[in-house]
């Protein structure tokens, strides 16, 4: 798929090799951006049904180079290893074949000397109950990069409610999601603050032991396996399900919620109707020392509207070979709290890694002029990259 893709993956590293980002694509659209910086601006693009046909033959590999900088001057570069899981393959039906794709990726990771690798996506979901499923690991640190994760979201829930004039401790939060990993440790940092919190989930018994967790700090808490069994509409809701597909419908939710879709896959349906709710995409951070990316994927791998903005679960990683810390912070379900997640947003603000400007499918949601100028630059970049000037968000909307 073109030389210079082929020296990344191919060749022993000339320089060492501090993190690798093990990732995947969520659309058809994405993956054929990355296949077409992969074979290069010369080759004539492929048609959809080749795209369908060929990605399920490609191995894990590793497709860039990524360097990132931070504030307090230091300097880390890794890889970013792409698992080339489907995106019509996220189902449970796939389970087996996608961890065998992530055990690839995590191969190359520790074939190429990374010393730490954040898992994204599904990779997190898929590994995170068991690290054993990882190849023997040497020196190699993995991290889900769910605390850093929930951390923006968090973050991103405080602020939506603030320029939105919101008391959030007067609120019904509802968590879809909430006993994975993700929207367990939502529950623990943002519970105590609310008025009420409604927790949805699939298992009734991780329910249960999770609202038994809450209620002994104090938390009014509700459980359900379906929506509409709650008693009242959530004013605040957090999407942080394992869902395939955006496929969510929310029913009943206040006709001014602040609803977050904090899924990857996003979680919310196309075909939701929530006129007067607040949506906004959360877990999302940005890097003030810089992103680069070498071949150029830039607004191809972080597919969003301001520069230098990344998924949180690939950003703890990153943060954490900043700070020269190579260890597993974030492993297992359900052990996210409210101090370690503290302890990795001061990691990662020392490093100018903080919360994303937030935005949804329609564009920028706070300081209007700074988001524009920010919004512009984005578009300027956008025909360079080979991307229509229409292109939105990294869900591949258009305008």
């Amino acid at each position: 798929m073109g030389g210079s893709v082929a020296s990344v993956s191919g060749r022993a590293p000339a320089v060492e090799v501090d993190f690798a980002l093990i990732g995947h694509q969520e659309s058809w659209r994405s993956a054929a951006d990355v296949l077409a910086v992969l074979r290069g601006s010369e080759r004539t693009a492929l048609p959809d049904d080749e795209i369908r046909d060929i990605l399920p033959w490609i191995p894990p590999r590793a497709v860039c180079h990524v360097e990132v900088g931070s504030n307090a001057g230091a300097t880390a570069r890794g890889l970013y290893i792409d698992s080339f899981i489907p995106p019509d393959r996220l189902g449970p039906a796939y389970v087996h074949e996608n961890v065998a794709r992530v055990r690839g990726a995590a191969a190359c990771a520790i074939n190429a000397g990374a010393k730490i690798v954040s898992l994204g996506g599904f990779s997190s979901i898929l590994i995170e109950g068991n690290f054993d499923q990882l190849p023997e690991k040497h020196d190699t640190a993995f991290t889900t990069g769910n605390t850093l994760t929930v951390a923006f979201i968090v973050q991103g829930v405080k602020k939506m409610c603030a320029l939105q004039g919101r008391n959030l401790p007067r609120a019904t939060l509802l968590i879809v999601g909430a006993t994975g990993d993700v929207g367990s440790g939502c529950a623990r940092c943002l519970a105590p603050g609310v008025r009420c919190v409604q927790l949805c989930a699939r298992n009734v018994e991780r329910l249960r032991k999770l609202a038994v967790e809450l209620k002994a700090d104090g938390v009014q808490v509700e459980i359900a396996t379906d929506l509409q069994q709650f008693s009242a509409e959530a004013d605040v809701v957090i999407c942080a399900a394992s869902l395939a597909s955006p496929s969510l419908l929310l029913g009943r939710i206040a006709a001014d919620a602040i609803v977050c879709d904090a899924g990857y896959p996003k979680n919310l349906s196309p075909t939701a109707e929530m006129p007067g709710a607040k949506v906004f995409f959360g877990g999302l951070g940005q890097v003030a020392g810089g992103l680069s990316f070498a071949p150029d994927f830039r607004g191809v791998l972080n597919r969003h509207p301001f520069p230098d903005v990344v998924h949180g679960c690939l950003l703890e990683g990153m943060a954490l070979a900043l700070e020269r810390r190579f260890e597993p912070f974030s492993h297992g379900r359900g052990f996210i709290t409210e101090e370690r997640v503290q302890e990795i947003e001061a990691i990662a603000a020392r490093h100018g890694i903080c919360l994303a400007p937030l935005y949804n499918a329609d564009g920028p949601l706070e300081d209007e002029l700074h988001c524009h100028a920010e919004w512009s630059r984005a578009y300027e970049v956008l025909p360079r990259l080979g991307l229509p000037r229409d292109y939105r968000s990294d869900s591949g909307q258009r305008a």
